[in-house]
C-alpha cells in the first residue's frame, strides 16, 4: 500500500512533541479516550503528506481526517472527541457548535498561550509570539 493510501485510511491527531504540557495532555488522551486515530508528535510525522507545516503544528493541535480535511486547535479537540468511544462524541459535537465554538476557541487559545505555566509545562512549551 502506498503511503498516501495508508494516510487516507486513517485520521491523525498531530501535537507538538517538544511541549511537555502537550505530552501530558496526550498521555491523558491515550489513557482516557479511545480513538482509532493515530496520535503522533509532529516531529515524527510526515507533515508534507498530511498537508501541514511545522509552524501550524507548533501553534496548535492538528487533526487530519481520513479524507484529508484539517482542523486546528479547539476544532481538532472536537474532532478527536467525535472519533472517540463512550459519551465523548457528544462533548465533541457540543464544543463544535457555532456559538460554543467561539468560546471553545478562545479557551483553547488562552491555554495554548499559557501552556508553559500549566501543570507539566516548561519554558520550552512557550509559543513564539508573532512579531
Amino acid at each position: 500500500m502506498s503511503p498516501s493510501k495508508n494516510i487516507a485510511a486513517k485520521s491523525f491527531l498531530i501535537w507538538d512533541g517538544d511541549c511537555a504540557f502537550c505530552a501530558r495532555c496526550v498521555q491523558l488522551i491515550e489513557k482516557r479516550i479511545q480513538t482509532s486515530a493515530k496520535i503522533i508528535a509532529h516531529q515524527k510525522a510526515d507533515l508534507k503528506v498530511l498537508g501541514l507545516t511545522t509552524e501550524q503544528c507548533n501553534q496548535a493541535l492538528q487533526w487530519v481526517n481520513s479524507d484529508g480535511q484539517i482542523r486546528s486547535g479547539s476544532r481538532a479537540v472536537a474532532q478527536l472527541l467525535k472519533s472517540a468511544n463512550r459519551a465523548w462524541p457528544i462533548l465533541g459535537v457540543l464544543i463544535d457548535l457555532p456559538g460554543i465554538r467561539l468560546i471553545s476557541s478562545a479557551i483553547y487559545k488562552l491555554i495554548a498561550k499559557n501552556r508553559q505555566h500549566l501543570p507539566g509545562g516548561t519554558a520550552a512549551c512557550a509559543l513564539d509570539s508573532p512579531e
